[in-house]
C-alpha cells in the first residue's frame, strides 16, 4: 500500500491478524471502549495505558477492543532502542541510491483511521515519546523531520499504549503521562475467568490438566507472585507435548512442565494440590 503526502510517497505497513479473543474481565473493556468514544463534534478520543504485569493479557485486550470497532489494528513494539524515526517514517535506500519512505505500523494506523497499539510503551525514551507529543494532544499530527512531512491522524485513528508494572522500565515524563489518560489497570483474573482463559487458548485440552493449572495460578496470585496466565498457557501447553511423547501421568508431566516453564521454586504451588 501506498500513499502520497505533501508530494513524498509513504509505503504502508501491513494490519497485524491475529485470532485472539478477550474473555473476561469486562470493567477495563468498557473503560478502554469508553476512552475512545467521541460523544460531540468538538470531542476527540482520549489515549488510554493499560497497565499490568507482563502476561495479564494487555495486549490481548487492545487487540480485541480495536477489532470491535471494526478497525484495523497495527501493533509497534517498543524498545529501549526505539527511535523517534523507528515511530514515524524510516528511509529505506531502494536501487540506486534512490530513497523509499516506509511508515510506521503507528502511522500507517494515523493515515488508514485504524488502532495503534503502542506495546510496552514505557521501554521508550522521552526522546521518542517527545516526537508524539503533538500526536497526543488536540493537534493529533505528527512531523517528521526524516521525510519532511506533516500528518494528520484520520478521525476514527485511535491509540492505546501498554504498560508492564515491573523496574525494568523508563519513568514517564509528565507532559506524556498527562497525555496518556486514562490508566487503565488489568490485574490478575478470577479462577473461573482464568480458566476460561485457559479453554480458550487450549481447546483441546482435557479438562483435569486446565483444573490444575488454574488452581496452580490461583495459589500463585495468593502469595503476591508474578506468574500470569501466559505461564499457565505455556505450562499446560507443554505438559500436554510432553503426554504425547512420554505417556507419562500427568501429574508428574505437569510438575515437569511447572518447573521448565517457571523454575524450581514454582514447585511449592503445584504441590499443593
Amino acid at each position: 500500500m501506498k500513499v502520497v503526502i505533501e508530494g513524498i510517497e509513504l509505503h504502508l505497513a501491513h494490519p497485524d491478524e491475529l485470532n485472539v479473543s478477550w474473555v473476561g474481565q469486562d470493567e477495563p473493556m468498557r473503560q478502554l471502549m469508553a476512552a475512545w468514544m467521541v460523544i460531540s463534534e468538538r470531542d476527540v478520543p482520549m489515549n488510554p495505558r493499560l497497565l499490568g504485569k507482563p502476561g495479564v493479557g494487555k495486549t490481548t485486550m487492545a487487540y480485541a477492543a480495536g477489532r470491535r470497532l471494526g478497525r484495523e489494528v497495527y501493533i509497534y513494539q517498543a524498545t529501549v532502542d526505539t527511535r523517534p524515526e523507528d515511530l514515524l517514517i524510516t528511509p529505506v535506500i531502494e536501487g540506486a541510491s534512490r530513497l523509499k519512505y516506509v511508515a510506521s505500523p503507528l502511522v500507517t494506523a494515523m493515515i488508514r483511521g485504524g488502532v495503534a497499539i503502542l506495546d510496552e510503551g514505557n521501554r521508550m525514551s522521552e526522546k521518542s515519546w517527545a516526537s508524539l507529543a503533538p500526536l497526543l494532544d488536540n493537534r493529533r499530527y505528527v512531523e517528521s523531520i526524516v521525510a519532511g512531512v506533516k500528518i494528520k491522524a484520520h478521525p476514527d485513528f485511535r491509540l492505546v499504549t501498554t504498560m508492564n508494572d515491573d523496574s525494568s522500565t523508563f519513568d514517564l515524563p509528565e507532559y506524556i503521562h498527562s497525555r496518556l489518560q486514562p490508566q487503565i489497570l488489568i490485574d490478575f483474573p478470577e479462577r473461573e475467568e482464568e480458566l476460561a482463559i485457559l479453554r480458550e487458548n487450549l481447546p483441546f485440552s482435557p479438562a483435569d490438566i486446565l483444573d490444575y493449572v488454574t488452581d496452580f495460578l490461583q495459589q500463585a496470585h495468593a502469595s503476591d507472585e508474578s506468574y500470569t496466565v501466559r505461564d499457565g498457557v505455556n505450562i499446560a501447553r507443554y505438559a500436554l507435548k510432553l503426554k504425547h511423547e512420554t505417556g507419562q501421568p500427568d501429574r508428574l508431566l505437569l510438575q515437569a512442565a511447572v518447573r521448565a516453564v517457571l523454575g524450581d521454586e514454582a514447585l511449592r504451588y503445584s504441590m499443593r494440590r
